[in-house]
């Protein structure tokens, strides 16, 4: 079950979350679709390579990552984002692209646009492609300690 290692670690720290089961959705929209959400109230994981090493953006689903205000966030040379066989084999208890936004349990930082901090809850991917977490986002961000900061534009 791909959730364990998360799960696991949300009761060690006293967290309360609800799980949100949904049909199978792979893009952020699809699942935002499923699970009867707004896009913007959906989180999604985008890995990203800060001069050469492998980090988590974590945005509103209705959202995409700009490089250029990442890179300025980061004061970083080099921004890009990772592809799918760089990062597959970091996460061994997820599935392919619905890794959850805890960067500290792969030892990677995470950078969260400042728009989701602005909201009382944050709802992510659980490790796969039919569940979610809502938990509130002050307990997402004392457990997980995000650089925060404005990096994404809106999809057109």
């Amino acid at each position: 079950m791909p959730l364990t290692k998360l799960r696991d670690f949300l009761d060690d720290h006293g967290v309360k979350y609800i799980s949100i089961r949904h049909s199978r959705a792979y893009t952020a929209q699809e699942i935002a679709e499923s699970a009867h959400l707004p896009g913007k109230e959906l989180a999604k994981t985008v890995m990203i390579k800060i001069d050469g090493k492998m980090a988590m953006a974590v945005l509103p689903a209705t959202e995409r990552v700009d490089l250029d205000l990442l890179r300025a966030l980061t004061a970083a040379e080099n921004v890009q984002l990772a592809e799918e066989n760089e990062f597959r084999n970091l996460f061994p208890e997820c599935e392919v692209g619905a890794m959850p936004p805890f960067g500290n349990l792969y030892d990677m930082a995470v950078y969260v646009e400042k728009s989701l901090a602005e909201d009382e809850e944050i709802c992510f991917n659980a490790g796969s492609h039919t569940e979610l977490i809502r938990m509130f986002y002050r307990d997402y961000e004392r457990l997980v300690k995000p650089k925060q900061g404005r990096f994404s534009t809106e999809n057109y």
